[in-house]
C-alpha cells in the first residue's frame, strides 16, 4: 500500500520557519517528480513546488520564491519543503504529490496534471 505522509505542520507567527516532510511508503519514488500543493478554504489548489528525481531542477510559484526550498533524500524516501519568511497567506493546508517521469508544469508553475498519489496534507498556520 502506497502512502504519502506529510509532517510538520504548525502554527507560527509571520516572519517564522517551518519544515515540512513528505515521507513514502510502499514505493520508491526516485523516479517520480515530487512536490508540494497548497490550499486554503475558497481558493484554488496551487503549486507551491517540485523537484525532479535527480533534484537537478527544482520549480517554485512566484509567490514562494526565495521564501521556500525544495528537496528530496531518495536514499529516505522523503521529501521537504524548507519555509522561511512566512507570510500570512501561506497560510493553508500542504500536500505532498507525486507526479511520475517528470515535472508537468505550465506557466513555469507545476501543476502535476498526473499525480498518482497524494498525501493527506499537513495544516499551516500563520499569524500576524
Amino acid at each position: 500500500q502506497v502512502q504519502l505522509v506529510e509532517s510538520g505542520g504548525g502554527s507560527v507567527q509571520a516572519g517564522g520557519s517551518l519544515r515540512l516532510s513528505c515521507a513514502a511508503s510502499g514505493y520508491t519514488f526516485s523516479s517520480d517528480c515530487m512536490g508540494w500543493f497548497r490550499q486554503s478554504p475558497g481558493k484554488a489548489r496551487e503549486g507551491v513546488a517540485a523537484i525532479f528525481t535527480g533534484g537537478s531542477s527544482t520549480y517554485y510559484a512566484d509567490s514562494v520564491k526565495g521564501r521556500f526550498t525544495i528537496s528530496r533524500d531518495n536514499a529516505k524516501n522523503t521529501l521537504y519543503l524548507q519555509m522561511n519568511s512566512l507570510k500570512p497567506e501561506d497560510a493553508a493546508m500542504y500536500f505532498c504529490a507525486a507526479e511520475p517521469v517528470g515535472c508537468t508544469t505550465r506557466n513555469g508553475n507545476w501543476y502535476a496534471p498526473a499525480a498518482r498519489y497524494w498525501g493527506q496534507g499537513t495544516q499551516v498556520t500563520v499569524s500576524s
